[in-house]
Order: C-alpha cells, then sequence, then structure tokens
C-alpha cells in the first residue's frame, strides 16, 4: 500500500509538472529580445549607415564637379580635397567625423583623372593632368550601435561620382571679342608688363585676349579639327572674332593684323541698323566695326596652350609672327574719333546671328552658344560730327532726344541712333543682345564713377562709365546658398593712373590676364556623368 502511495504521489507531481503553464513566456521573449535587438540594429545601423552614405555621396558630388571645373588649374587634385568629406573640406560633416571615431578618407588612386571621347563628352583635353573629365571615390568607417551584440562594430560605405567638362561639347561657341582702340587705351599701365617693363592698356588688353584664346577649344576632340578653310575649321567649337571702335574702313581694317605697322584708316563712326541678322559691310571704303571674321585656327589642336602664331587672329593681339618670324604687334590704339560704341554691340551681335545661322544651316541639331566680351572704360562721349547723319538702312540720325516711352534702366528701348544719352545707348545695345539669347562679359578698364557728358535726359540722366559696364553684363549667377558661381560683370580699376573706383561685387580678380582667364573657365560648364563611362570602374 505504501508503495502504491509513493507511486501515486510521484505520478501526481510529474502530471502537475507536465500541466504547468507559469514561466513558459521567458523562453519566447528571450527570443524575441533577439529578435527585436537584430530588427533595432537593421532600421537603426542599416539606416544610419545609409544616411551617411548619403551625405558621403553629396560631398563626392561636389568634388567631383568642383575638380572638373579646375582641370586646366595647376592642382586639381588640391580642388578636389577642399572640396570633399575629409576632415577640413568644405564639405566635412558631423556625421562622418562622430569624435573621431568615424573615419573618411579618399580611395588610393582617386581622383582619377581620363579623357573621353564621344558621346559623352568632347572637351579638350588640357591642363597638367590631360584630361577632361575626374572621378572621385571616398569611403567612410561608420561606428554602430545595437550591431555590436553580433560582433559587428563598424561598417564601411562608399560613394563615387564622375564628372566632365561639357562646355567644349560638340556645340560651337561664337565669340565676339570688342576691344577699345580709342586715344586712352594709349595710357600706360603699371600694374600690367609686356617685355620687363610697364605696359599701355590695349597691349594689356591684347596679353588677356590671348590668355583667353589659350584656353578655348578650336575644334572637337573626338573628330579633330578637319580641314581648315579662311580660319575656320571644318569641326569648329570656339570661334572667335575681334571686333573694335572707332570703326575702320574695310580695306584698311588687315593692318590690324598683317604685321604691316600701320593703323587702319579711321572714318566716321557708323551706325549699323538694330535686328540685323547679318554683318558684311563691303567696299573698301565701307566703314566696319569687325577685324576678323569668326576663326578657329588660332590653335592647331585642343590640347597644349600654344598658339598659331600665323593666324590672323593671334596677329590682332599681338601673339603672331610675320613670314620671317619677327612679332607682330597686334592693334593698336590710335582713336581719333572719340567714344561711341552702341554701333559695335549692334554690328557684332548681327555677325553673331549670322554666324549661329551658318552652323545650324550645316548642321540642324547644333545649339550655338553666343557670347560677347566688351572691354572698354565706359565712357561715350564722341562729337556729333564724328557720328555718322544715317543708319547703314538709310533711316536719319536723331537730331533731337526723343525716347520712346516704355523704356527703363534696363530697356532695350533706345534713341539710337543719336548722339544724346551715348551711355545709355550702349546699354540698351547690350540688354538687346541679351534679348537675342547673348550672353554678355563686360570687362570695365579704369572706369570712372562719374562722366557720360552726353547724358542729361532718357531713363537714366546721370548714368556713370562704371554702371554702364555693370548694367551691359549678362546677370551674375548664384547657387542657392547665396555663393557666386558664375560672374559676367568685371572691373580693372586698380591700373595705374585711373581714380577708377568701380569694384565688381562678387569678383575679386583685377588683373586683366586673370580676369580672362576667368572668363574662359566660365565658358567651361560641367556635369556628372555615369561612374560606367570609366573602364574599371
Amino acid at each position: 500500500m505504501k508503495m502504491q502511495r509513493e507511486s501515486l504521489v510521484r505520478r501526481a507531481i510529474l502530471n502537475r509538472v507536465i500541466r504547468e503553464q507559469h514561466g513558459q513566456v521567458l523562453p519566447w521573449v528571450a527570443f524575441m529580445m533577439i529578435l527585436f535587438l537584430g530588427m533595432g540594429a537593421f532600421v537603426l545601423d542599416i539606416g544610419h549607415a545609409y544616411f551617411c552614405y548619403r551625405e558621403l555621396q553629396g560631398a563626392v558630388d561636389s568634388a567631383a564637379l568642383a575638380g572638373a571645373q579646375n582641370l586646366k588649374a595647376a592642382s586639381p587634385s588640391a580642388v578636389v580635397a577642399q572640396y570633399d568629406a575629409e576632415s577640413g573640406g568644405y564639405n566635412t560633416n558631423a556625421n562622418l567625423s562622430i569624435n573621431g571615431a568615424n573615419s573618411v578618407s579618399m580611395v588610393p588612386g582617386y581622383p582619377k583623372y581620363a579623357c573621353l571621347g564621344s558621346p559623352t563628352t568632347q572637351a579638350a583635353c588640357q591642363g597638367p593632368e590631360n584630361a577632361n573629365a575626374i572621378q572621385v571615390k571616398e569611403q567612410a568607417v561608420i561606428p554602430t550601435f545595437f550591431a555590436k551584440i553580433f560582433g559587428i562594430n563598424q561598417m564601411t560605405v562608399s560613394a563615387i561620382a564622375s564628372s566632365a567638362i561639357i562646355g567644349a561639347k560638340n556645340q560651337p561657341n561664337n565669340i565676339a571679342i570688342i576691344l577699345d582702340t580709342t586715344a586712352s587705351m594709349q595710357t600706360i599701365d603699371s600694374n600690367c608688363t609686356s617685355s620687363g617693363g610697364s605696359a599701355s592698356r590695349i597691349v594689356c588688353a591684347e596679353q588677356g585676349v590671348s590668355t583667353l584664346l589659350q584656353s578655348l577649344s578650336p575644334c572637337n576632340t573626338a573628330l579633330g579639327c578637319g580641314a581648315v578653310s579662311n580660319g575656320i575649321s571644318q569641326y569648329a567649337l570656339d570661334s572667335v572674332a575681334i571686333f573694335t571702335f572707332p570703326n575702320v574702313t574695310v580695306g584698311s581694317a588687315n593692318n590690324d593684323y598683317n604685321c604691316s605697322g600701320n593703323n587702319p584708316t579711321i572714318p566716321i563712326y557708323s551706325l549699323p541698323t538694330i535686328g540685323s541678322t547679318t554683318y558684311a559691310p563691303s567696299g573698301a571704303s565701307t566703314a566696319t566695326y569687325q577685324i576678323t571674321p569668326f576663326m578657329s585656327d588660332y590653335k592647331s589642336q585642343d590640347s597644349g596652350t600654344s598658339l598659331d602664331t600665323a593666324s590672323d587672329l593671334t596677329m590682332a593681339v599681338g601673339a603672331g609672327k610675320s613670314s620671317s618670324g619677327s612679332s607682330c604687334a597686334g592693334m593698336q590704339a590710335p582713336g581719333g574719333d572719340g567714344t561711341y560704341y552702341a554701333g559695335v554691340i549692334y554690328a557684332a551681335q548681327a555677325a553673331l546671328t549670322a554666324q549661329a545661322a551658318t552652323e545650324t544651316a550645316i548642321d540642324p541639331n547644333l545649339v550655338p552658344v553666343n557670347i560677347m566680351i566688351i572691354l572698354t572704360d565706359g565712357e561715350a562721349n564722341a562729337n556729333p560730327k564724328k557720328i555718322a547723319t544715317q543708319t547703314a538702312g538709310g533711316t536719319s540720325i536723331a537730331t533731337s532726344n526723343s525716347w520712346p516711352t516704355g523704356g527703363g534702366a534696363t530697356s532695350s528701348i533706345t534713341n539710337y541712333p543719336s548722339p544724346f544719352d551715348q551711355c545709355q545707348q550702349a546699354v540698351a545695345a547690350a540688354n538687346y543682345a541679351k534679348s537675342q539669347g547673348t550672353q554678355i562679359y563686360s570687362i570695365a578698364y579704369g572706369s570712372e564713377s562719374s562722366g557720360c557728358t552726353t547724358d542729361s535726359s532718357g531713363p537714366q540722366p546721370n548714368i556713370t562709365p562704371c554702371q554702364v559696364m555693370s548694367e551691359m553684363a549678362s546677370p551674375n549667377v548664384y547657387n542657392s546658398s547665396g555663393t557666386l558661381t558664375k560672374a559676367y560683370f568685371y572691373s580693372d580699376y586698380q591700373q595705374s593712373g585711373s581714380p577708377s573706383t568701380c569694384v565688381s561685387t562678387g569678383t575679386t580678380v583685377t588683373n586683366m590676364n586673370d580676369i580672362f582667364q576667368q572668363i574662359g573657365t566660365g565658358f567651361l560648364v560641367v556635369r556628372l556623368i555615369p561612374d560606367q563611362t570609366f573602364s574599371g570602374s
């Protein structure tokens, strides 16, 4: 009996243990905690890593764009380092440098440069890297939070970006350069030198134009220049023409580039018609503002900076040589008619319109970019006797100062042609050109804060030469943070012998060569391109 009772007791205890449910949730809680921690590690650590990756990618994009924009600079790698995410860069981010625990580094071998051909880009390969594209790659080590439980203490994320210059793509840039050759350009500028001594303003201006030509892309990198006819390559990209004021006779214009040492004949100021679609004065005694046609033979290839010294364009700016090998002086500044330049702006715009039409007639897929660069001190005050009495189209010049209604400070409405309000006429001419899609760069060379003595009425009766130069230029371009990204108005106000206080807001360059170099850089637009463009990316 006793044994039966003990057996029954043991059986009852066993049954109770088997049927007991208290405490069985604990294993599930432990299991779920592990699952939740894993999910937390995924959500928080992976999410944080992705957030850091996006920040890293933004920094790398900026570095690649900045590097491509400066591929012609002395050290593109230094520019990349300024804009990347590494410590000290413009795009250093707290999330990518957490108490020093997180490190960002440039992957060995980057930045990588390349010369890319059609169809991605047809920009010239120049500069110290002989490249027109750049690829930047960085990696960051991201510390984890919950993933440490599973032995994962950090994650490595990488970002890559590729960028290329497209300013010299397979679309032509037509550049009309207007140089002041009035007598004031004979003034010596001790801030500019030539052959070891101080140079005249016209020589300094021409040196600046030579600097610009060295940075341009005369022809398609992928196709080469092709045959050259009348100074234009078969596959021309950046074509340049020189205009001047006062105008010269058609038959003597070549004295500005034929190394003869003679100056062109200076007739009275002619008055091109507003809205003309071509500019081609004919007849040896006819007045013209155009010294050279649009030409692309100033360099024989895109790479390098050496100019073709036999090009009429190169010789016009004093960088050419005669057939005997002697240097040519280039354009001089004889003056003789005072200063009036509304007419040359209309002439240059008409020539740009015709040049673009010629290019699109050959290839309807082209989208030419028309660019005008105007260099002068900004004051216009020619004697009325030095201005024609009729326009090229036969319209008589205004004998009274009659301004149409509806005009304003930035209007293209004008009293042109007229001996009155000559500075305002120049602003209106530039605004007309801008309304036709032309980009205008203006360079104020010693522009003063007073002058424009013929401007006593009109919408801006008190306009100054400095205002003229500023208002003629296309608007400067700023990014979303307010940083200047592209300038159109420049000023060399430090040239000697001038009381100029005309400062260009947003730009700091005042040396003529540096101004033209920066303008040339402004032609180089960059964009991000697919990383697969680079083999092995």
